[in-house]
């Protein structure tokens, strides 16, 4: 039993973000549903006109449940419901029946959503696999009827027990982006235009920073049908990690890629310095992101002569693969292809 909710809700400040169709945050309040009062009830018969307490238990309070979906991916078609409200359980009868349990609400969300209490920062649960349901907020227990409490010395119990209430408060629900591989670079480094190169996405390209406010995820088609997912996220700023940018608006897309594929444009000042700072962004936000797999791209390459890529190179560090690529010309694209396919498998092999 049960009632599939497909929207929810955003607060009032709703930004110019949350306005597109891509939404990875949302603040929703959430009641779930008051247990039913148990009955207070004597049997009359005709042949035994004390037969005794026969009032049934309260109904169940409806729950509210999260439930995975793979075909979604924002929490976009949960943006513009004010609450959501469970439904309460009934009370008992006489007979000894038991009420009707309330209708649980059940929240449908793409795959890597993590639900947070906002009053305590906790979090509760992630959801992770197709059809995996958690019961975010339970709903209240009936209470018993008179029956319950019938003795030998006490046959005839003249109260019942109230259903108990439902728990409400305010949620949050954040969606960190599910992607094999995650690309990370200063703003208009290139990654949006390597996206548009390697798969059939269509970002937002421009020369200027920020162009890409939200997530833009791309499948790669690899040799003999295989393929893998890849995410363009926005652009790193130093002090992103204090929230300076996009800050942690980004950031924590980050931790579900379990290949980070670092773009550094062939014209940077220093590839050195670059490479430094998007390092130390990741380790202030998360330093459980160093553990991952890294490839540097150096992009723009497409006019460098070999001193050049030679004195670039030395800029880099030795442990890190490297490559150099432009998505203009396509060079080196399907060398990157065959380096983060490698590294993926190596990354399901450990």
């Amino acid at each position: 039993m049960g009632l599939t909710l497909s929207t929810c809700i955003l607060s009032d400040d709703v930004t110019e973000m949350e306005k597109s169709n891509f939404v990875d945050q949302i603040r929703v309040f959430c009641k779930s549903g008051h247990g039913g009062a148990g009955s207070k009830h004597f049997m009359r018969t005709k042949f035994n006109p004390q037969a005794g307490p026969d009032g049934g238990d309260g109904g169940r309070g409806g729950h509210i449940i999260l439930r995975g979906n793979k075909n979604l991916w924002t929490l976009l078609h949960l943006r513009y419901y004010k609450n959501v409200v469970a439904e309460n359980g009934q009370g008992g009868n006489k007979n000894n029946m038991t009420g009707k349990d309330g209708k649980d609400i059940f929240i449908e969300v793409p795959l890597g959503t993590v639900a947070v209490d906002e009053e305590s920062g906790n979090k509760e649960i992630e959801i992770l696999e197709d059809g995996q349901e958690f019961i975010w907020i339970k709903g209240g227990r009936g209470g018993l009827g008179n029956k319950n409490f019938a003795t030998a010395t006490r046959q005839a119990p003249e109260y019942a027990q109230p259903g108990e209430p439902g728990t409400e408060g305010w949620k949050i629900l954040e969606l960190k982006v599910l992607a094999d591989v995650g690309l990370v670079g200063f703003p208009n480094a290139g990654k949006s235009t390597l996206l548009s190169s390697m798969t059939a996405a269509k970002p937002k390209i421009a020369d200027y920073a920020f162009t890409t406010l939200t997530p833009q995820l791309g499948m790669v088609e690899y040799r003999d049908g295989r393929s893998f997912c890849i995410a363009d996220l926005p652009g790193i700023i130093e002090g992103a990690a204090e929230g300076k940018g996009l800050g942690h608006r980004f950031l924590r897309h980050i931790e579900r890629n379990p290949v980070l594929l670092f773009l550094i444009p062939a014209d940077s000042k220093d590839h050195k310095e670059e490479w430094n700072i998007l390092l130390n962004e990741l380790e202030q936000y998360n330093p459980e992101l160093l553990d991952k797999k890294f490839i540097i791209a150096i992009s723009k390459s497409d006019m460098l002569d070999d001193e050049l890529k030679s004195a670039i190179e030395k800029e880099l560090p030795s442990k890190i693969p490297h490559l150099f690529i432009s998505s203009v010309s396509n060079n080196g694209l399907q060398a990157l292809k065959d380096l983060l396919w490698n590294t993926l498998n190596q990354q399901d092999e450990i």
